[in-house]
């Protein structure tokens, strides 16, 4: 009997897995810390004959070069991958025996990349399970526009054949195990189950329910941003990424942490943003560990520049520095762990910014607009859009979810723009929102360390029109 395990990683919105036997399996889209993947194996019992990578991947950096160094486990890669190191280079149709009875077959599924392979686990000849990587999610597939824009609807075109190829071949019970779709951004929209099978797949998934150009037409036309570090990855795992290095870094202080901010590095705060709002050290910025840090700090921070991280304990850097160097951010040059006052120097003062939901927003709205009417008045009928003292709205939302509807008279800047576009936010008191909250934290952090005054909406965005804000839709009346 077979066993297949989950490796999460959820900050990042993926899953590794380890399949295999009584006595070997094969661990398929490691991550990077594979200490991990070593302890499910020893758990297990099993050796790990093979380390079985789907495609180079653009979202993460990988574990397989070293985990197959490691173990000694033979290092699958498909056989038009682009890569510059020694490995058991796939072909369509290879088998690797990995257990008694237990194989592995490889099929050509191009689409997420050009070289894309998923792999069917197969028990005494029945395919069993089917690690599909990036190529048929759950509900959906991975995206084809990360690998060349001349190529992204070609891609597309045969992210469709991939898809309908392997559910031909595979029957209703086989089990789906991708490794993108649980928020990470190689989804070309989010997964829309924790579990799936192929007889599943030919039900919702519209790669296997749509023709070919309604599917590709409509692919296209909803992809989202694409993170700006996934630039690096693919370069750094087609070189061969080098071993992860997860000891501790140095002890921060405040004087070394004044420095670092006054020489233009970044200082993170990972505590929660309700604990930042209250109080901080001035210039930080704000990304939760409990929220996509690998993903946004990543997208963020100018590619290559030093960063301290400052945590509420040791265990939660040491937790937020394995996830970072899932994405190429290796070694923070500093930590600290504590609370504002242990990384302030005497007599230095904690900043702080306040929080308000969406009914907060509106009454302000409300009374400014009320003072301007007054004022109106008073002057003998001066414009009141141009009186009272209306708060600035910043939606920093991406531009997908801008075009679903908006706050009415909102600004939008997308948060992973904002760092380079803080001087375009109009004067006076910042109220910055996004859809739940966690990226309205990050700039309301960055804008409150460039000075200006803000307040964090810490609010779901469906609660804005019950709030009694007046909502728009891009295209409509004009806006």
């Amino acid at each position: 009997m077979f066993f297949v395990d989950v490796i999460e990683m959820k900050g990042l919105g993926n899953r590794s897995h380890l399949a295999g036997g009584p006595d070997s399996a094969v661990a398929v889209d490691p991550p990077r810390d594979i200490d991990r993947v070593v302890a499910a194996a020893a758990r297990r019992g099993v050796r790990i004959a093979y380390v079985a990578e789907t495609h180079v991947h653009n979202d993460y950096v990988t574990g397989g070069l070293e985990l197959a160094r490691v173990t000694g486990a033979g290092y699958l890669v498909p056989e038009r991958a682009p890569v510059s190191f020694a490995r058991t280079p796939v072909a369509d149709g290879d088998v690797f025996e990995v257990d008694r009875g237990l194989v592995l077959r490889a099929v050509a599924t191009p689409g997420h990349t050009p070289h894309h392979t998923a792999y069917v686990l197969e028990e005494h000849g029945h395919g069993a399970a089917v690690f599909t990587g990036g190529s048929l999610l759950m509900g959906t597939v991975g995206r084809p526009d990360l690998v060349e824009p001349r190529l992204t609807e070609r891609l597309a075109r045969e992210q469709h054949a991939s898809a309908r190829r392997l559910a031909d071949g595979l029957d209703d019970a086989v089990e789906v195990l991708p490794t993108h779709g649980f928020g990470s951004f190689c989804s070309a929209v989010p997964a829309d189950s924790e579990s799936s099978t192929i007889g599943a797949e030919r039900e919702r998934n519209d790669a296997l329910r749509k023709d070919v150009d309604t599917f590709v037409s409509e692919t296209l036309s909803g992809l989202d941003d694409v993170p700006a570090y996934y630039a690096h990855m693919g370069p750094v795992n087609a070189a061969g990424p080098a071993p992860v290095d997860l000891t501790p870094p140095q002890e921060a202080d405040a004087g070394q942490i004044r420095a670092r901010l006054a020489d233009g590095e970044w200082v993170v705060d990972l505590r929660s943003r309700v604990a930042f709002a209250e109080g901080h050290v001035p210039g930080t910025y704000n990304f939760e560990y409990e929220g996509k840090l690998a993903t946004y700090l990543a997208w963020l921070i100018p590619w290559g520049k030093p960063v301290t991280l400052l945590g509420e304990s040791r265990g939660q850097v040491a937790d937020a520095q394995r996830e970072l160097a899932r994405v190429g951010i290796d070694r923070p040059v500093a930590a600290g762990a504590g609370g504002p006052y242990d990384w302030l120097r005497q007599g230095e003062k904690p900043g702080s910014f306040e929080r308000g939901s969406f009914a907060d927003l509106a009454a302000v709205r409300a009374e400014a607009e009320a003072d301007a009417e007054a004022d109106a008045g008073a002057t003998g009928g001066a414009d009141p859009a141009a009186a009272g003292d209306q708060p600035v709205v910043l939606d920093v939302r991406r531009d997908t979810e801008r075009a679903e509807g908006f706050i009415d008279g909102s600004v939008h800047i997308p948060v992973h723009q904002l760092h380079g576009r803080t001087g375009e936010v109009p004067s006076g008191v910042v109220w910055v929102h996004c859809g739940s909250g966690m990226r309205a934290a990050m700039g309301a952090s960055l804008l409150a360390a460039s000075g200006r005054t803000v307040v964090l909406v810490d609010d779901r965005f469906d609660a804005a029109p019950g709030a009694g804000l007046t909502m728009a839709v891009p295209g409509r009346d004009g806006r």
